[in-house]
C-alpha cells in the first residue's frame, strides 16, 4: 500500500516521504501574543528557511495563504474551546471538508481524545470527516492523544500506540502525536499503525538542543516528520529554527550539526 500516493499527501510530505509541518493553529483557542504579533513576518521566514507544510486556521489559511507560496496547508476543522474557560471544556467540529477545499488547502485535520470526557465528541466526528474527506480524497490527519493535553501521565507508549491505531482504524491517513521519548516502542507504533505518524513539539522547550535530539531520535525510530508551534514560532529565530530542524528530517544531520544552525 502506497500510503503516499495522492497528489495531496505529496504536498505534504514531499519526495522523501518526510514533512517538517509548522503548526500555527494555537490563536484559535490560546493567546499567542506576543510571539505572533507579526503572522506575516512568521509564516514568510519559515517557508523561506525550508517548512514543508502549515497546520493552520480558516482565519489564518484566508489572510496569508500568499505568505504561505508553494507550502503545503492543512486545515483544523475543529475547535470551538479557548484557554480563557477553565473547565466544560468541549471540542466540535466546527467546519467540513468543503470549507477547506474552498480555500485551497491540500489536507485536513482534527482531534481525537481518547480516555477523556470528550473522547465519544472527537472520535464520532473524527470518523465522519474521514469518510467525507475521503469522498473528496482529502488526507485526514488525526491528533490522537490519549487523555488529551491536560493528562500527560496517560502519554505512555503503550497508550500512544493504542490511540494511534485507533486514528487509522477509524479513517485517518496521517497521525499526530506525541513522541514518548523510548525508541523500541515507537518502532513498533510505526509498524502497527501503518500510516505515516508526525510528532508534536509540545510546551515550549528551555534547550533548543532537546527539542532535536527528540526530532532526531523520533526520525529514527520512523516518525515520517514533526507538527512543530511554539518551538518555531515562539523561538526568537524561528527562520533559524525551521532551518535546523529540516537538516535533521530531510538531510539526517546530526544533533550537533542541526544546533550549530542556531548560533
Amino acid at each position: 500500500m502506497d500510503t503516499f500516493s495522492s497528489r495531496r499527501m505529496f504536498r505534504i510530505f514531499r519526495e522523501d516521504q518526510k514533512s517538517l509541518i509548522v503548526a500555527m493553529d494555537h490563536g484559535s483557542a490560546m493567546n499567542v501574543f506576543p510571539d505572533l504579533l507579526n503572522t506575516q513576518r512568521i509564516i514568510e521566514e519559515v517557508v523561506e528557511n525550508g517548512a514543508d507544510a502549515f497546520l493552520t486556521t480558516f482565519g489564518i489559511v484566508k489572510s496569508f495563504w500568499r505568505s504561505m507560496k508553494g507550502t503545503g496547508v492543512i486545515m483544523r476543522l475543529d475547535g470551538g474551546v479557548s484557554s480563557i474557560k477553565s473547565e466544560g471544556k468541549s471540542y466540535n467540529q466546527l467546519f467540513g471538508v468543503e470549507d477547506a477545499l474552498s480555500l485551497g488547502a491540500d489536507a485536513v485535520a482534527c482531534m481525537g481524545l481518547p480516555g477523556t470526557e470528550d473522547e465519544p465528541n472527537t472520535l464520532t466526528y473524527l470518523s465522519k470527516l474521514a469518510a467525507e474527506a475521503h469522498l473528496w480524497d482529502v488526507p485526514l490527519m488525526a491528533e490522537m492523544l490519549p487523555g488529551g493535553f491536560m493528562n500527560k501521565e496517560m502519554h505512555t507508549p503503550d497508550l500512544i500506540a493504542q490511540a494511534a491505531r485507533m486514528g487509522v482504524e477509524l479513517g485517518a491517513d496521517f497521525i499526530k502525536t506525541d513522541y514518548p521519548k523510548d525508541i523500541e516502542s515507537f518502532k513498533r507504533t510505526v509498524q502497527g499503525v501503518f500510516r505515516p505518524i508526525v510528532v508534536l513539539g509540545g510546551s515550549r522547550s528551555d534547550d533548543p538542543r532537546d527539542l532535536l535530539a527528540m526530532v532526531k531520535d523520533a526520525i529514527n525510530a520512523g516518525a515520517s516528520g514533526v507538527a512543530i508551534g511554539r518551538n518555531i514560532w515562539g523561538y526568537h529565530k524561528p527562520g533559524l529554527m525551521t532551518a535546523a530542524l529540516r537538516r535533521i528530517i530531510h538531510e539526517g544531520a546530526s544533533v550537533e550539526q542541526a544546533a550549530a544552525m542556531l548560533q
